[in-house]
């Protein structure tokens, strides 16, 4: 809900609260956040509770998520070389003060005026996969038409290693990070799947086809930066946000 024009506020889901150690990981990673203070990170301002409720106040952001501006297909090229440059600036900053996003995904990222802005920034804990798939979605407001959907639309994004359940590193935002350029640039996924098990299937063992063949006027430069970062080894993958700008 918005308060006025510069602050929002976020309810967090009543059967999320009344779990005194989901509450308390929350509490101490919004805070470790609201520490953040970067042009492409959404500003988180305050935690609070009152009256049994608990609540985040976070900036208010004009704008549509990525989510949704894809829809209507991919971003022309320069464009999305810029939005992704300022998403990972924005995770650059984050990880060298050593929080993670864990769940990069377009609807986590609004378009504004202004440029790009990050949303629930590291407050998605990872743990095994069907609790992160089920924990993230309370943080992030996608309406999927199916149950199988929002699973399926859910782990699109996750690297090999989070999906495994392994704990995640700033490699895995840049996992996150590549099959979110790919799809901003081409239109079309990184990783396809009828069904969870395919999709998961793909994201293991498959390699998408690369950027210039989907995308008239990309470089064969671009598409060793994707590649990079979409390799199933974490330790094949750009290995700082930072190199990756």
């Amino acid at each position: 809900e918005r308060l006025d024009r510069d602050v929002a506020i976020k309810v967090m889901p009543e059967h999320f609260a009344k779990d005194p150690a989901r509450r308390e990981r929350f509490e101490r990673e919004a805070r470790a956040v609201s520490s953040l203070n970067h042009p492409n990170i959404c500003t988180l301002h305050d935690i609070g509770r009152y009256d049994g409720i608990d609540f985040i106040v976070m900036e208010h952001i004009d704008g549509e998520t990525l989510a949704s501006r894809l829809d209507r297909g991919a971003l022309p090229l320069v464009q999305a070389l810029q939005v992704g440059i300022q998403i990972d600036d924005g995770l650059d900053k984050a990880h060298r003060q050593g929080i993670v996003h864990r769940y990069l995904k377009p609807g986590n990222i609004m378009l504004t005026k202004q440029g790009a802005k990050l949303l629930d920034f590291g407050l998605a804990k990872p743990m095994a996969p069907d609790a992160v798939v089920a924990e993230s979605a309370l943080l992030t407001e996608d309406q999927p038409l199916t149950v199988e959907g929002s699973l399926v639309g859910t782990v699109q994004y996750m690297a090999p290693e989070q999906i495994e359940g392994k704990e995640a590193d700033a490699r895995t935002d840049i996992f996150a990070f590549g099959a979110l350029l790919y799809e901003t640039i081409t239109g079309k996924r990184a990783f396809e799947g009828e069904s969870r098990a395919s999709l998961i299937s793909a994201i293991m063992s498959s390699k998408p086809r690369d950027v210039s063949e989907l995308q008239a006027g990309s470089s064969p430069a671009l598409d060793r930066t994707v590649a990079k970062c979409l390799a199933k080894d974490p330790e094949d993958r750009w290995q700082t946000a930072r190199d990756l700008v």
